[in-house]
């Protein structure tokens, strides 16, 4: 490819934002198209859910701390807390955004209605676009290849012709993306249909204001909270490279056993209704600090799969029912569409998009175009993402080559098939899936080279959380302060807690460690192994010592 290249970028939530600027570090010219009148995509809270928009919950806090969901070239404020409200989410993504000017390339109220190869497509791999204004009026553009970073949050799934009698049921039912706060449920009997992490907290916000809230699963969920050992981010002490090498080279099943044990103590998963049939490395854990109190004041109430409705009640799969049931909210996830892409790209057995590492389309000629964030991953999404744009970028510059498109279908094959048997679609392994992107794109750590030259930082980079500056190190888009960002990181974790000066006791030395009186101790024992005749003359002589003693 020759010439400046424009890449239509699809969305300007955070990952949108992320391929704006990497396209202009790597000298490419980008064009954002944003339906909205703002930054942010899922992160922007709307009072009102909008159609065909992402949507999230007022109280809504990130379950990813600060240090380890950051971008890799800029660190969230030092005095930001490390699992912030939304709010503060997007405040980042203004600073992010303003620190590398990057509105200039948004087109706000514009919305994509169709990307469609080019008739000569197999040789320019380039795209025709069409956008509608905010004045309903079309238009139509040509760029050389595409970044989608519109989400999959934005077509719910909502299964109500699964369950009969939905149609007589006197209640409401709504998909959570409805949902704003729990003031319309105060004093109401709710269900909550779910267990991921909008439907566990929902429903503990739900549970403090509702009469009585259920929280309806079809297998369970491995529940972990936030704060790891001392209070710290959870994430930041277990996702580390030394972890990831344990898990890699220990048998599943004394992970498994080993990590569930320490989880139990907590809350027994099995006495309080919430173990899972899987295992806990097979599916993401939820991410919860307060649904087992919950449970455990009776405000939460765990039940089975909904099997369906009658009339102003449920019924669940163990054939109990719950009356007077007056909202359910299914917490169900989303439909993952794309309307605007050629229907060629759904090559799935469901219709779904088909891509190599969760981000190329195998079936094209050229590989120009990318779909950004598709994935479910036990780790933070924003580091991946970004890491998906360098090498999408990349490869649209003719600096990094996929495979051919026989290959690339047999990695997909393979992975859906690992997959089936995690219970998890579209699952990514964090760090391996990190590293096999930046070894595409030239900026994985190498850490041989790193022992030899910097022992300090290849402690903190080998046995210290994998924070995104990793991959800022070396190589293309290296950046100066990515070395002082991993020295300094738990400075910044530490900082938010600074609000109050702790009164220290007063250090008083221990009579009972004094040197003197271990000395004492020591001659005492001594004399005694000696000789019984000379143990006397011997406390005399420990006994003149520790007068001496007082005088210094």
């Amino acid at each position: 490819m020759i010439g400046l290249l424009r890449v239509a970028v699809v969305g300007a939530g955070s990952s949108g934002l992320a391929c704006i600027k990497i396209c202009v570090d790597e000298g490419l010219e980008p064009v954002c198209f944003e339906s909205s009148d703002d930054i942010g995509g899922l992160w922007k809270f709307k009072e009102s859910p909008e159609p065909e928009r992402s949507s999230i919950y007022r109280s809504l806090v990130v379950n990813t701390s600060k240090e380890m969901m950051c971008f890799s070239d800029f660190p969230m404020p030092a005095d930001y807390p490390n699992y912030m409200h939304n709010s503060l989410l997007l405040q980042y993504f203004r600073l992010y955004a303003d620190h590398f000017d990057l509105l200039r390339y948004i087109h706000f109220q514009t919305t994509v209605r169709s990307v469609a190869q080019r008739p000569d497509f197999s040789l320019s791999g380039q795209w025709d676009i069409v956008t509608i204004n905010g004045d309903g009026e079309e238009e139509r553009h040509v760029f050389d290849a595409v970044l989608v970073c519109s989400g999959h949050y934005t077509h719910p799934a909502l299964p109500l012709s699964d369950f009969p009698g939905y149609e007589t049921f006197s209640g409401r039912c709504f998909h959570s993306c409805e949902y704003k706060d729990a003031d319309a449920c105060r004093g109401k009997r709710v269900v909550v249909v779910g267990i991921g992490n909008s439907g566990g907290d929902i429903a503990v916000e739900i549970s403090r204001s509702a009469e009585m809230t259920f929280l309806s699963t079809r297998q369970g969920a491995w529940v972990m909270g936030r704060m790891a050992t001392n209070g710290l981010p959870m994430d930041m002490t277990a996702i580390t490279r030394f972890n990831n090498i344990l898990i890699r080279l220990l048998p599943n099943t004394l992970v498994n056993w080993a990590v569930e044990r320490a989880l139990n103590p907590k809350c027994d998963h099995k006495l309080y209704g919430l173990k899972p049939r899987h295992r806990l490395l097979d599916k993401k854990p939820l991410i919860n600090d307060d649904l087992p109190s919950r449970i455990l004041q009776g405000a939460l109430v765990m039940k089975p799969n909904l099997k369906g409705f009658k009339d102003s009640g449920v019924e669940f799969e163990d054939g109990t029912v719950e009356e007077n049931i007056d909202a359910v909210v299914f917490c169900t996830g989303y439909n993952g569409n794309f309307p605007f892409l050629p229907p060629a790209l759904s090559e799935g057995p469901h219709k779904e998009l088909t891509l190599y590492k969760t981000l190329f389309p195998p079936c094209l000629s050229q590989p120009t175009l990318a779909v950004m964030g598709l994935f479910q991953t036990k780790g933070p999404i924003m580091p991946i993402v970004e890491m998906q744009a360098r090498w999408a970028v990349k490869v649209f510059a003719g600096l990094s080559r996929l495979p051919c498109k026989e290959k690339m279908l047999e990695v997909i094959e393979s992975e859906r098939k690992r997959n089936m048997k995690r219970y998890a679609a579209l699952q990514v392994d964090f760090i391996p899936y990190l590293d096999f992107m930046a070894e595409q794109v030239g900026v994985r750590p190498n850490f041989l080279r790193l022992l030899l030259r910097d022992p300090v930082l290849w402690v903190r980079v080998f046995f210290g959380p994998c924070t995104p500056y990793q991959y800022r190190l070396s190589g293309p888009g290296q950046w100066a302060g990515a070395r002082q960002a991993i020295l300094t990181q738990w400075e910044r974790v530490v900082q938010p807690f600074r609000t109050r000066v702790v009164p220290e006791p007063e250090s008083k030395p221990s009579v009972l460690f004094s040197p003197w009186l271990l000395t004492f101790g020591a001659a005492v024992t001594i004399a005694a192994l000696l000789s019984k005749n000379e143990i006397f003359p011997v406390l005399q002589g420990a006994a003149q010592i520790l007068e001496g003693a007082r005088f210094f």
